[in-house]
């Protein structure tokens, strides 16, 4: 004997059943799922929606993101001379949405055990590879900040730049209108270095000022301390004008975010629970 619940068929027809729509997001329409479920009367079924949707409120989750209501057309009296067609309701369900139902249905049912165990499995492997995917944004982002940094300072050094404090503190004077200590004191994060601390929009920029900085430097073998710094000045300063134009939002009032060192140890830990899970879903 086990205490595993046997994954049976009705796993394979939720995806079966699942739709996508013009933007390319997933649903389950409410009217598809209710068989599945052992469900028969709307009625009864609707119940349970709206036990999920309170669930949702409070969870502080937006239900109108989660539970869309909409009609469905259906027949009526087919293939007889008063053959007609209704207006019904319906719902567009999150996957998120599902596992709310799910968990509000009857549990006597074992179409219910089943659906939780399986809407449980696929709501945590998304918010998992969710939160992978955004990690690794920054991640990315940052390291090839770091690469193109050495090659900055590379450059800079055979201009003849002496100064690198300073260089490095024009960069971010253009860009912040802020000396590297004012940043750190008005992001309130102390010592830690600027970059380690952005958000993967603020790396971007300041990906952008490093890349095209080194360019010029070399475009135009510019040389000595003063004109080097003054580049990286200038450079800074346009990708903030160009932040402006754009409507985008300055760095230096960009919320800080963990610290890099702190994200590389989510991710490894991440990684454990992906592991863990796959093996589930392939069972589903």
């Amino acid at each position: 004997m086990t205490n595993d619940i046997t994954i049976k068929a009705p796993n394979k027809r939720f995806e079966e059943i699942k739709k996508i729509d013009e933007n390319g997001v997933e649903y389950w329409e409410a009217r598809g799922l209710m068989p599945l479920l052992e469900y028969t009367d709307w009625r009864n079924f609707k119940s349970v929606i709206l036990k999920a949707q309170q669930t949702c409120n409070n969870s502080e989750q937006g239900v109108e993101n989660h539970f869309v209501e909409t009609n469905k057309m259906i027949k009526i009296a087919t293939g007889t001379v008063r053959e007609t067609t209704r207006n019904i309701q319906n719902y567009k369900l999150s996957r998120y949405a599902c596992y709310l139902i799910a968990q509000n249905g009857d549990p006597s049912k074992e179409a219910i055990a089943v659906a939780q165990t399986y809407f449980a499995i696929q709501t945590r492997k998304q918010e998992v590879f969710q939160q992978l995917a955004d990690n690794e944004k920054r991640l990315f982002v940052r390291g090839e900040i770091k690469n193109h940094n050495k090659k900055l300072f590379t450059t800079a050094k055979q201009s003849g730049v002496n100064n690198f404090g300073r260089f490095n503190n024009a960069g971010y004077e253009g860009l912040y209108r802020m000396r590297k200590s004012q940043i750190q004191k008005k992001k309130g994060i102390g010592k830690d270095d600027i970059l380690d601390r952005a958000g993967t929009t603020e790396l971007a920029a300041n990906l952008f000022r490093i890349t095209q900085t080194d360019e010029k430097l070399q475009n135009e073998n510019i040389k000595g301390d003063y004109r080097a710094s003054k580049t990286h000045f200038e450079i800074g300063r346009k990708v903030r004008q160009t932040i402006r134009e754009i409507g985008g939002t300055m760095p230096e009032t960009l919320k800080p975010e963990k610290h890099i060192k702190k994200l590389e140890e989510e991710r490894k830990k991440l990684s454990k629970i992906s592991a863990r899970i796959l093996p589930k879903i392939k069972k589903l």
